[in-house]
């Protein structure tokens, strides 16, 4: 099972990919986020195998986002 965490702001794009992860067997959505602080704050406890993370944020962008996670 790929352990999944949805990244974006803007919630109607976390919807469309949660529905179309659901249509995956193989997949679980472990969570879906509005912001990169989320992810920073749980991604330890989540474990997550992939992120489907929107590179233009506020706050902090992605690219911001995948240079502080281990």
């Amino acid at each position: 099972m790929l352990r999944c965490v949805i990244v974006d702001d803007e919630p109607l794009a976390r919807r469309g990919l949660a529905l179309r992860l659901q249509a995956i067997g193989q997949v679980q959505l472990v969570a879906s986020c509005a912001s990169a602080q989320e992810v920073l704050t749980h991604q330890a406890e989540w474990q997550p195998d992939c992120l489907l993370l929107d590179i233009d944020m506020p706050r902090m962008s992605g690219l911001q986002l995948m240079q502080r996670l281990p």
